[in-house]
């Protein structure tokens, strides 16, 4: 082998090397937020849907009107809409409706953890993405239930419960 085919393919192998595990494997990592679709997802300016990681909140969508489900939708919504947000990525990016599956944040906010710790989310943990950070969420949650913070004090049954 040359050493000129050589080098080519070490400069390929490198740029394909370092193309794995970056955040745009699986889509954007910055954004900006068109609306709040509920609590749990959003819709980008592109129309690219994307589904919170780790979190689930009260449905408003398909004819349901859970509790503490429009208040999610307002709170996330004023939390990203018209904003630049990140998105960061776990093992599988995107979900059987073809959302993407992020964990958002701003300014160094992340969003999906802000929602559970204001009381409008719980945990949804669906291996393999978030099994680094699974115990974290829970954490959350529990504090959020034991002061009975949002949805754990203002509904009788916790749809996500």
């Amino acid at each position: 082998m040359s050493a000129r085919l050589a080098l080519a393919f070490m400069w390929t192998l490198l740029v394909l090397v370092a193309g794995c595990g970056t955040p745009e494997r699986c889509g954007p990592s910055e954004a900006t937020v068109l609306r709040a679709i509920d609590g749990d997802t959003i819709e980008l300016q592109d129309g690219t849907r994307v589904r919170y990681l780790m979190i689930d909140t009260p449905e408003i969508t398909g004819g349901k009107n859970e509790c503490y489900g429009e208040e999610a939708r307002t709170a996330n919504a004023a939390l990203v809409e018209g904003k630049r947000i990140r998105l960061a990525y776990d093992v599988e990016c995107t979900d059987n409706y073809d959302r993407l599956l992020a964990y958002v944040s701003i300014s160094g906010t992340e969003i999906n953890l802000r929602m559970v710790e204001r009381g409008y989310a719980c945990v949804l943990y669906i291996p393999p993405n978030g099994e680094d950070r699974v115990r974290e969420f829970e954490a959350v949650e529990l504090q959020a239930r034991s002061y009975e913070i949002g949805m754990w004090g203002a509904c009788e049954e916790v749809a996500c419960d």
